[in-house]
């Protein structure tokens, strides 16, 4: 039965109008701007009333990890994708970096198998570079992957790509994106041993930000860019964190940029004066830095400097974070929060709901160039989420579906919600409850 969403206020490419939406199985079959014609027939549609919510495209987050295989005491494949589309993600690109590391055509491809089996959401998968996998790298295909991940710093799992000669040659023969965590590792292992000299073990979490610095950023995410440049290479920086880096960039469509940027929620939300409530719980890597460095993300952001905005969503244990410094990992989940999260820096005048929806749907869909996602328009899938923009609610354990159960923004009241998510055509979520034996797709991509 087709379905008709009716009487939205749709947000879709820098508009914001009243209009309702066909659903034909899968695809966007209409869109309606305004008022729905006279002749149409309602027969034998299902017809969802949304007047007063807000209707965008599905979000799609490109940094994700999701923890499986091998670290599922954190969060699966299964209990991640849902928590996502109860925040209105619709499609993911997951990391690497689990036990066994996706750093083998075969190993990546039990991740996708994986996913078809667990996952409401659409998703696609990393393929993992390391100092000695370079052939099992390039036989990514291009249409299939959503891009090759090269760790040029270390962080959950391990995957440093430190030997020149192998950075090389990925940057020059990469068959698809390549999308970079920058870190200068040197920089941050003499910056923990004056830390460990000054402090001991008791190194407090607001050294965090000294001691992965802007410096070890810049180092790191300069050498990318001067790679990609050299080698005409589609680099993609993921979650940066520094002002220093924002020189690296120019303004402009994600669509004509061979170098591209990416910004995390919790580097817009959180600034170091969060460390002294939030502690290790707040501790990512790239760190959160200074108020500085924030506003100047944000300034790039809304320069179209920095091109997408997504979570790096790393879900650890309560007890795992609970720790000293050294021992507490990196990470926080943050995919079911991500969303409402910017919708509130809009509701203070920070940014229009037009450019959250731009930043985090349209976005990544062109720069990872996803096959008609993305976008409200006819004939392409229908990820579809329904928001209310006026009905607040508070994060707390009891609402969290991360495996992990807790969230950075425990505490926190948000203004708007997520009633309904769509994947495919299938409302895959509706009022807190995710529906059970409803699947997503594996993304496919432009060539």
């Amino acid at each position: 039965m087709k379905k008709l969403i009716k009487d939205a206020t749709i947000i879709n490419e820098g508009l914001k109008f009243k209009g309702s939406v066909l659903i034909d199985g899968e695809k966007i079959e209409r869109v309606f701007p305004h008022i729905i014609p006279s002749d149409f027939d309602f027969k034998n549609i299902e017809i969802i009333e949304a007047s007063g919510l807000y209707l965008i495209p599905g979000v799609i987050d490109d940094q994700v990890h999701y923890r499986e295989p091998g670290f599922t005491h954190k969060g699966d494949i299964a209990s991640e994708s849902r928590a996502a589309v109860a925040g209105g993600v619709t499609s993911f690109m997951e990391m690497p970096n689990t036990n066994p590391q996706a750093v083998t055509q075969e190993l990546l491809e039990k991740k996708y198998q994986r996913a078809a089996e667990v996952s409401p959401a659409n998703y696609s998968f990393y393929m993992g570079a390391t100092n000695d996998n370079l052939a099992e790298v390039l036989k990514t295909d291009p249409s299939k992957v959503c891009g090759i991940k090269v760790f040029m710093g270390s962080s959950t799992g391990n995957m440093l790509v430190d030997d020149e000669k192998t950075l090389s040659e990925i940057f020059k023969n990469a068959p698809t994106l390549v999308a970079t965590h920058s870190e200068d590792e040197k920089t941050i292992q003499q910056n923990s041993k004056t830390a460990r000299e000054k402090y001991g073990e008791n190194v407090p979490i607001s050294e965090h930000a000294r001691i992965r610095s802007d410096e070890a950023c810049y180092k790191s995410s300069s050498k990318a860019v001067k790679l990609a440049s050299k080698f005409n290479t589609r680099l993609h920086i993921l979650h940066l964190s520094t002002a220093k880096e924002m020189d690296l960039f120019s303004s402009g469509a994600v669509k004509d940029k061979n170098i591209t940027a990416e910004v995390c929620v919790h580097h817009l939300w959180f600034d170091n004066r969060d460390y002294n409530k939030k502690g290790t719980f707040i501790k990512w890597n790239p760190a959160i830095k200074t108020v500085k460095d924030k506003e100047a993300l944000w300034e790039a952001l809304l320069a179209d400097k920095i091109d997408v905005i997504a979570t790096d969503h790393a879900p650890h244990t309560r007890e795992e974070k609970n720790n000293t410094y050294f021992k507490a990992p990196s990470g926080g989940p943050l995919v079911q929060h991500s969303l409402v999260a910017m919708l509130e820096m809009s509701n203070k005048g920070v940014i229009s709901i037009e450019k959250v929806i731009h930043k985090m749907c349209h976005a990544p869909a062109d720069l990872f160039r996803i096959d008609r996602r993305g976008y409200i328009r006819e004939g392409y899938f229908a990820d579809l989420v329904l928001i209310s923009p006026n009905q607040s609610w508070e994060v707390s354990p009891h609402n969290i579906l991360y495996k992990c159960g807790w969230s950075p923004f425990e505490g926190q009241e948000f203004s708007h919600q997520v009633i309904s998510s769509f994947v495919n055509g299938q409302k895959v979520y509706e009022n807190g409850k995710v529906k059970d034996g409803l699947l997503g797709q594996r993304l496919k991509f432009l060539v």
